[in-house]
């Protein structure tokens, strides 16, 4: 059987780009398997007064990190949901979330995703977390899913001066991975206020993360998208939809029929809120 080439550079940096890979954490690469097995043989291996370079200090912006730990999760929950509390306006929440150090995303990010739009709008759209695009430009849906939802709400006469756009997490996860329960938490009171503040007509959870998080539900996608939920903010009851991500549609355009569907009951929804 004749071997498969070696990757060229370009494909092995296309291959890192397609998974997410996009920064690097230091200039020089580190044999994690090698410095496991001889740790005590690095010293030795060194010249004089050279330290190895495998334990090389940090830079100072990770040092200061550890010299600060994160607080426990269940605090950063309790703080979460008191701060956000008090959030007497969006740009106050904002300011909050630029504050807020109890989420461990924030320090892998390069800047906080807020939202985008229309604060007044009468209808919100919340996905899961920001992607490597939004991640550069601080706002969300902004890459190619960004591009297919900007699509989707046209569909129905609306753009982005109409509707609200947020994240249940506001920080992107490294490598677009999927965040955990404990961020989750962590993140949800602030989304959970940022809807109060909006306060729309229709709340759509676009995928399932969003969905099972704002609508407590465990079913599916494909069980709870096209159905009406309502989602109580504790002073008002907010009807809500759940759809695909558009992300998810992407990858499965013949889900898109389904999603028209759901994009016409909310198009009629908001008709019938207006007469």
């Amino acid at each position: 059987m004749t071997p498969e080439p070696a990757p060229t550079l370009s494909q092995l940096l296309a291959f890192y780009l397609e998974a997410g890979v996009d920064c690097a954490l230091s200039e020089e690469p580190v044999d994690r398997l090698s410095e496991s097995q001889r740790p005590a043989d690095l010293k030795a291996a060194s010249p004089a007064g050279e330290a190895p370079r495998s334990i090389r200090p940090a830079p100072a912006t990770f040092a200061a990190a550890a010299a600060e730990p994160l607080p426990a999760p269940d605090a950063a929950i309790a703080s979460a949901r008191e701060q956000a509390r008090t959030a007497a306006s969006l740009e106050i929440l904002r300011d909050m979330l630029e504050k807020f150090d109890g989420c461990a995303l924030k320090s892998t990010a390069t800047r906080l995703v807020f939202a985008d739009g229309n604060p007044k709008a009468r209808i919100m759209f919340v996905g899961e977390a920001p992607g490597r695009e939004e991640d550069i430009e601080g706002l969300p849906f902004v890459g190619r899913s960004g591009k297919l939802l900007d699509r989707m709400i046209a569909a129905i006469g609306l753009d982005r001066t109409k509707v609200y756009i947020a994240n249940v997490i506001p920080w992107r996860p490294p490598g677009n991975r999927t965040p955990t329960p404990q961020e989750t938490q962590i993140c949800l009171p602030f989304i959970q206020r940022q809807i109060e503040l909006v306060d729309p007509d229709i709340l759509v959870t676009l995928g399932n993360p969003s969905t099972q998080t704002l609508l407590s539900t465990r079913e599916g996608i494909m069980k709870t998208r096209g159905r009406w939920f309502n989602y109580d903010t504790g002073t008002r009851v907010i009807r809500a939809m759940a759809t695909f991500h558009p992300a998810y549609l992407l990858r499965s355009p013949s889900y898109k029929r389904l999603s028209w569907q759901d994009l016409r009951a909310i198009a009629k929804a908001l008709a019938q809120t207006t007469s």
